[in-house]
């Protein structure tokens, strides 16, 4: 995996935190992207709000990892996200393992 990403930046007298970031599946940034996401962070915890894809298109395992190497890289502990499967409200809680990933 890379290596991790700090979500705390001091400059001068102030640390930002990063707390939201958007999340958007294209090839070159700037280009119309195919699916999109906001996620959330709150202490070690991220959860993926408003995923929406273009065309109906699904959310596959390649994205699903995608999003487990983030929340790994920012060193979060887990993610989880709601979605409706077959007619069915679920929500996903995974635990990110930094001891076999590193």
């Amino acid at each position: 995996m890379d290596k991790k990403t700090s979500r705390y930046i001091k400059i001068d007298d102030w640390y930002f935190e990063i707390k939201m970031v958007r999340a958007l599946k294209v090839d070159d940034y700037g280009e119309p992207y195919s699916a999109i996401a906001n996620c959330n962070i709150n202490g070690e915890t991220m959860y993926i709000d408003g995923l929406l894809t273009k065309d109906d298109a699904t959310f596959t395992g390649k994205d699903f990892k995608t999003f487990y190497k983030f929340a790994h890289q920012l060193g979060l502990e887990s993610y989880s996200y709601h979605r409706y499967q077959n007619g069915l409200s679920t929500t996903k809680e995974i635990k990110v393992n930094h001891l076999i990933d590193d």
